[in-house]
């Protein structure tokens, strides 16, 4: 990687500071797609791909525009601004111009519906 981009996956919080939040319906997430939700106040890229739900905070490290207004494939998000992309796993960028991670939130699915970990303070200040 370059740029001095790291390894390591964009956690946002520790898992002490989280609430787990329902984000809707998993069979309303098509494959190799991906939405915008509001969850506790924090914007919420939710994308499915590969057949595994993700959630990422809804926006570009480098042009600070929505995520989830990009493309999904294959495990990744393309930025539709310029060109960025994220792994929907770690957040850690996979393509530039970006260099810095996206936040990523635990994600699980309880009874087919989508529950996410969003940090329990306002949005921004544990996002990323």
């Amino acid at each position: 990687m370059s740029g001095g981009a790291s390894r390591r996956a964009a956690l946002p919080f520790p898992s002490a500071s989280r609430v787990w939040v329902a984000a809707g319906p998993l069979h309303r997430l098509a494959e190799d797609t991906a939405v915008h939700v509001e969850l506790a106040g924090h914007p919420v890229c939710l994308a499915r791909s590969r057949g595994a739900v993700h959630a990422l905070l809804d926006e570009c490290t480098h042009g600070q525009v929505a995520l989830s207004d990009g493309d999904v494939e294959d495990g990744q998000v393309e930025c539709w601004l310029h060109g960025s992309r994220f792994d929907l796993t770690t957040g850690i960028p996979t393509g530039p111009p970006a260099t810095r991670p996206v936040a990523v939130y635990p994600v699980r699915i309880i009874g087919g519906g989508i529950e996410v970990a969003v940090p329990t303070g306002p949005a921004g200040a544990a996002d990323g």
